[in-house]
């Protein structure tokens, strides 16, 4: 299921929310245009990704702006676009800048227990949006998602509940994070650790991170 959009419209400008696409696009426009890229990006990956076997803190935050290619980055920063603006609203641009942050870090933390030694970069925001993912399905439980469902060779688009897609993605996750624990982890892949981490860090970051003043706005419309 790929999701296009939700049904809650946004009551404030989400202005972290866009300088963080706009971050994630500019950074990946220099991978773009790195001379001799394909020399160049591996070592780009490696000194701006986490490498878990070689841990850095520094890493673990700029980890977050880095993606491996272009679907990695279009999906990353359309769920972004799509479940952010609304947590945004709800907890304002600075608590959500906060947040967002936390709950990469937090996720890039768990990929690295769950593999350690690791010589591969980790990239990407995923940690970070599957927070704000978690945030969301705690804060819109009765909201509802737009998406697309690829039928063999056609495409259907459908609403379904934000509880429903959202769980069924963490459910996902969580069992892909279990069946890797049993791979070696010297080839890439997805980092569900990451993805875990990140969705349960913006599920317990709800309470102390939302602005409760806004939990009697009519979000409804």
């Amino acid at each position: 299921m790929i999701p296009l959009r939700d049904v809650i419209p946004s009551r404030t400008t989400p202005w972290v929310t866009l300088l963080l696409i706009a971050i994630n696009v500019l950074v990946f426009g220099i991978e773009l245009t790195l001379p001799d890229r394909e020399r160049a990006l591996p070592v780009f990956f490696e000194t701006y990704g986490l490498v878990p076997a070689d841990f850095s803190w520094t890493a673990a935050f700029t980890a977050m702006f880095v993606h491996a290619g272009w679907v990695h980055a279009a999906g990353n920063l359309l769920s972004l676009w799509i479940f952010g603006d609304n947590v945004e609203d709800r907890m304002g641009h600075g608590r959500y800048l906060v947040f967002y942050l936390l709950a990469g870090l937090v996720g890039n933390l768990a990929q690295t227990w769950a593999n350690p030694h690791s010589p591969l970069p980790l990239v990407g925001a995923s940690g970070a949006i599957a927070g704000v993912m978690g945030a969301y399905l705690v804060m819109f439980p009765r909201s509802r998602v737009l998406v697309l469902i690829p039928i063999i060779v056609f495409f259907d688009i459908i609403e379904v509940p934000a509880v429903f897609f959202l769980g069924f993605w963490f459910l996902m996750q969580l069992l892909g994070g279990v069946g890797s624990l049993a791979e070696v982890g010297t080839t890439g892949g997805v980092a569900f650790w990451a993805h875990a981490g990140g969705f349960l860090t913006g599920l317990a970051g709800v309470a102390l991170f939302k602005r409760r003043e806004r939990e009697n706005v009519d979000w409804w419309g």
